[in-house]
């Protein structure tokens, strides 16, 4: 009985230091947890919070609740995200390849860039997980760094909708004087090609990203593209007509934009 204990206790030190030194390279120290038990998930109301921002049923909320925090951290850096985000780009992908397409080279698939093709959550994992009010000075700080990494799923979508022939635009809320930095971060993050990238000009200023993004994939069509499909993580990347064939929606409850 003695020794299984010391076997026992052994091996519980070997698996907390290897989870240690795992610890050491993630981006923040939350870990995910598992499990439906209260004390497992703290504060299981942020699991239907987060619900309703994914089916837009919460709309026009600034900040991740305070009692929410650790629990979008979690979901962020845990498996789930991957998991959600992949249902998404996996369901887009089966819809293109079931496409005929229209053989002029005018077939192009729409992607929104922040928390779509690249993700900022090194940027949100030190400031709250979203319950920090948003500070457009340090995020501009953190954009012009130009690392922030590809979202796996969506730059495996971009390259299956590249082998299928269909031609990629990508359209962010990003204002132009940030072309340079959202070029190169782009291309350094594996996105190599596109047909064309749209940032926000100054005429769409106080204006919703809704009317804005419309109105850009309005210009698209007037310009002979057919827009096959749409991805972004937010509903105003979606929404407002033009939107494409078909949309899908990533997750994200970091942030609304409308």
């Amino acid at each position: 009985m003695f020794p299984l204990l010391l076997l026992f206790l052994a091996t519980l030190v070997a698996t907390s230091q290897a989870q240690g030194d795992h610890i050491a390279h993630q981006i923040h120290l939350l870990r995910p947890q598992s499990g439906a038990r209260k004390d497992d998930v703290p504060g299981l109301s942020c699991v239907s919070w987060r619900l309703a921002v994914e089916t837009n049923n919460m709309v026009g909320w600034k900040t991740v609740p305070k009692e929410c925090e650790n629990y979008v951290g979690h979901y962020m850096l845990g498996d789930q995200y991957r998991k959600d985000s992949a249902v998404v780009t996996n369901e887009a992908y089966l819809y293109a390849k079931s496409l005929k397409l229209g053989g002029k080279g005018k077939d192009v698939w729409v992607f929104d860039i922040d928390e779509t093709s690249l993700s900022n959550l090194p940027y949100y994992a030190k400031h709250g997980f979203g319950v920090e009010q948003f500070n457009h000075t340090s995020s501009n700080e953190w954009v012009n760094t130009g690392k922030a990494p590809a979202l796996p799923e969506s730059l495996k979508l971009y390259k299956k909708l590249l082998s299928l022939g269909i031609k990629v635009v990508f359209l962010t809320g990003r204002p132009n004087d940030q072309r340079t930095v959202t070029t190169n971060n782009l291309k350094n993050a594996g996105y190599h090609s596109w047909e064309k990238l749209i940032l926000k000009g100054s005429s769409y200023s106080g204006k919703t990203a809704v009317v804005y993004k419309s109105t850009e994939r309005r210009k698209l069509e007037r310009n002979g593209y057919r827009v096959v499909g749409n991805i972004g993580d937010q509903w105003s990347d979606l929404l407002g007509g033009h939107s494409g064939n078909r949309i899908f929606k990533l997750p994200d409850p970091l942030y609304y934009i409308s």
